[in-house]
């Protein structure tokens, strides 16, 4: 729900160090054509503009202006070969009643964008996007084989072909795809800690299902925090971003993918100038990841770290005023042992040098279980280096929603996705009470009893009435009525708790 006057984040299917300066490439010989056709527009040079004035001809224009206009053009034209037009379709639980009563299944298409990454058709796009489809079709910048190209300024239809999903990290609502296509146009990823703000970027995609769509803007911020104390951060910048943009890449005069637009901040729904994209430096981990593996293996090492500020420096007469410090440590953690402790204030994490503790995390984040970085601490006005292993954070919840299908595991009364609690899913929730129950994958309504469940909820009993299989909870629920009373004995990270509410079916 959209309100009037508070801002919401819309999804629209709708780290930090210091950059040595970067050689002169094709985008810095653009921007200093676009520098020196900004000077001509406001009037900087106004010594060579009478001179033109004056000889009468304006055919041609001014040089830098159109030299600005050409390297956009073919800009546009070397990323939008790998851009493509993403529809999906399945099956989700609607919102009203079959001829019987009963809750309906409806079809469900969502429109988005996503970008080729390498030659062998592996596309990436927003989790959102696909999220429940049972079937992805991806249209191709370039037209049908064999159909013969006029001089129309309408370019016809793109290839259509269908996608295989390959693995889906809903935690940075990213996915991958497949298309058996090889050779195909594909862009590089960028390094998005070069980016800077005031930086230009482009954005394209199919805004509203307007297809090969690309509009401009600059960096707003290059690491810009939407929750506190989560460690995705996004790059937002002002291009304009719609619903449909979704998955399609942001890139820099290069060409080069700095980042996958995902969401806006928008009172109306529609561009206000705050989009958001997911970094490029985060994208590779995560396309790397699935490629490799199917899905992605995120890493911790056992702390928990917190930013210096000057209260907390002079009450521990730190000497520092700002940076990290570690307050934690977890037992058993590669952290532990590695040698970390307690009041370490970190300095640097692979060379790069830590200013916060988002900043920190984040890097962390980024790595991959099995990888080992290296910690330069100071401990006791002694600075020395530490091996870190990173290993797998236990318990992803946003695996679950990869095991079940709408099909096989729809609970249409409770507009859940649930499954048996096998050994290996209870392997997911370390420490349950209870053996046996059925385990809340997804939801697939927004309101109604499914606001009284969550993923990772083991459902126990129905009204007292034990629940150790899917199809136990189902014979539970059949057996109410519209207006009966239900009470769910659920458990919920280690906590036991009744959840009530009347029958609706």
């Amino acid at each position: 729900m959209i309100h009037k006057h508070e801002p919401e984040y819309v999804r629209t299917p709708s780290v930090f160090r210091t950059a040595a300066e970067r050689p002169a490439s094709r985008g810095a010989a653009f921007l200093r054509s676009l520098f020196a056709a900004t000077l001509l527009a406001t009037g900087f040079l106004a010594a060579a503009a009478p001179a033109v004035a004056q000889s009468g001809d304006r055919a041609d224009g001014d040089p830098a202006l159109r030299a600005m206009s050409d390297s956009f053009e073919a800009l546009a034209e070397r990323v939008g070969r790998s851009v493509v037009f993403i529809t999906a379709s399945g099956l989700r639980l609607s919102p009203g009643t079959d001829g019987r009563g009963q809750p309906a299944v409806e079809r469900r298409r969502s429109v988005g964008s996503g970008v080729i990454l390498d030659s062998a058709g592996h596309v990436i796009t927003n989790a959102h996007v696909v999220d429940g489809a049972s079937r992805i079709r991806v249209e191709l910048a370039e037209p049908v084989e064999g159909l013969i190209q006029g001089q129309s300024i309408l370019k016809p239809q793109g290839q259509i072909l269908d996608a295989k999903l390959i693995g889906v990290d809903r935690e940075t609502d990213l996915a991958l795809l497949k298309i058996e296509r090889p050779g195909m146009p594909y862009l590089e990823l960028g390094d998005s800690d070069e980016l800077r703000s005031g930086q230009l970027v482009f954005a394209f995609g199919s805004p509203l299902g307007l297809e090969k769509s690309v509009s401009m803007g600059v960096v707003s911020s290059v690491a810009r925090q939407l929750r506190p104390e989560d460690p995705v951060i996004f790059v937002q910048t002002d291009a304009a971003v719609n619903p449909g943009n979704s998955g399609g890449p942001l890139v820099d005069t290069d060409g080069r993918v700095v980042g996958i637009n995902t969401l806006i901040l928008s009172h109306s729904g529609g561009s206000e100038g705050i989009s958001f994209a997911v970094p490029s430096n985060i994208v590779r981990t995560v396309f790397e990841q699935i490629r490799d593996a199917g899905r992605v293996r995120r890493g911790l090492i056992g702390v928990k770290a917190q930013t210096i500020s000057p209260t907390l420096a002079g009450g521990l007469g730190l000497g520092r005023t700002w940076g990290v410090i570690i307050s934690d440590i977890h037992a058993g953690s590669p952290a532990s042992e590695a040698g970390l402790q307690i009041g370490d204030i970190v300095y640097a994490v692979d060379g790069k040098p830590m200013e916060n503790a988002r900043q920190f995390d984040v890097n962390i984040y980024a790595r991959p279980a099995g990888d080992t970085i290296r910690v330069e601490v100071l401990r006791h006005a002694e600075l020395f280096e530490l091996e870190v292993a990173v290993v797998e954070r236990p318990g992803d919840i946003e695996l679950l929603a990869e095991m079940v299908s709408v099909e096989r595991n729809m609970v249409r009364e409770l507009g859940i996705l649930a499954t048996d609690l096998t050994p290996r899913l209870a392997a997911l929730l370390p420490g349950l009470r209870g053996s046996g129950g059925v385990l809340v994958a997804a939801l697939t309504a927004a309101e109604g009893p499914t606001s009284e469940l969550a993923p990772g909820d083991v459902i126990y009993s129905v009204n007292n009435r034990p629940v150790r299989s899917l199809g136990d909870l189902r014979i539970a629920l059949a057996g109410l009525r519209f207006g009966d009373s239900v009470v769910l004995q659920v458990e919920r990270q280690g906590e036991l708790s009744y959840r009530a509410f009347e029958a609706e079916w």
